[in-house]
C-alpha cells in the first residue's frame, strides 16, 4: 500500500511544522511521537507508526514508558537508534515531573507527594515502601526508600521508619507506596500499619502527616479520607 509521505503533507499537518507554527501544546501524542522516530517506512509515514505504537500501549503514555528496547524494535520501521530517542524522551520527562515538586521544596497537598513519587513508583511491577520526611515547615528534608518485594506486598519496618525520621531530624514524615496491580484501595495491611505508625509517632513527636498510595495514574491518600486518626 503506498502512502503519501509527510513531506507532501500540507504544511499545517506536518508535525515538525505544527509545532514551529501553532506551538507544542497543539501536537498530539502521536505528533509528537512521530517527530522523535523522525522517519516512517515504504508504507507507512512517522506519524502512521507512531499511531501503532500508541494503539499497542492503548494510548497510555505510562504504558509506553514501560516498554523495552527490544520491544519497540518489534515495530516494521524501528531499529536501535529510534528506540533509544523514544526511551530517552519519556525518562527525561518522568524526571522533570520529579524535579518540579523537588524545586518547590514545600509538600502542600496530597497531589505534590503523587507528583513527587509517581516518578519512581507508578512505572514499578513491584511494590516499593518510600518515606518522605519533613521540617516543622513542611519542606522537604530528603526521602528514603525503605523496601522493595514483589508485586503482592513489601515490608515496611517501623522501627527503621523511625530510625531514619530521627536521624535525619525530620519534625513528620508521609509514607508512600505503590500498588502495582493500579488498585489504589489500601488493604487493611496498609491500614493496620498506618495506625500503628500514627500511634508510635504520637510517642515520639513524630507526626504521620499521610499515607499515600500510588497506581500508575492516580493515588488514594489517607489524610483526604478523613483516615489518619
Amino acid at each position: 500500500m503506498n502512502h503519501i509521505p509527510i513531506s507532501k503533507w500540507a504544511e499545517d499537518d506536518r508535525p515538525r511544522e505544527k509545532l514551529l507554527l501553532k506551538g507544542k501544546h497543539s501536537l498530539s501524542d502521536a505528533e509528537l511521537l512521530a517527530i522523535l522516530l523522525g522517519t516512517g517506512t515504504r508504507d507507512h509515514s512517522a506519524l502512521d507508526l507512531a499511531k501503532m505504537i500508541l494503539t499497542e500501549t492503548r494510548n497510555n503514555l505510562i504504558e509506553l514508558s514501560k516498554m523495552q528496547i527490544s520491544q519497540l524494535m518489534n515495530f516494521r520501521g524501528i531499529g536501535q537508534a529510534k528506540a533509544i530517542t523514544v526511551i530517552a524522551a519519556l525518562e527525561l520527562g518522568r524526571r522533570r515531573r520529579g524535579s518540579e515538586v523537588i524545586q518547590r521544596k514545600k509538600i502542600q497537598s496530597s497531589r505534590d507527594v503523587f507528583e513527587l513519587f509517581q516518578v519512581e513508583l507508578a512505572e514499578k511491577r513491584y511494590e516499593g515502601f518510600w518515606l518522605l520526611l519533613l521540617d516543622r515547615a513542611n519542606k522537604i528534608v530528603g526521602q528514603e526508600k525503605i523496601s522493595e518485594g514483589g508485586t503482592a506486598g513489601t515490608v515496611a519496618d517501623p522501627k527503621r521508619i523511625f530510625k531514619v525520621a530521627i536521624d535525619r531530624f525530620a519534625s513528620s514524615i508521609i509514607l508512600c507506596h505503590n500498588h502495582p496491580s493500579g488498585n489504589v484501595e489500601p488493604s487493611q495491611a496498609d491500614i493496620t500499619l498506618t495506625k500503628k505508625m500514627i500511634h508510635a509517632g504520637s510517642l515520639l513527636d513524630i507526626q504521620i502527616l499521610d499515607h499515600i498510595i500510588i497506581g500508575e495514574e492516580n493515588y488514594f491518600s489517607f489524610a483526604d479520607e478523613n483516615m489518619m486518626t
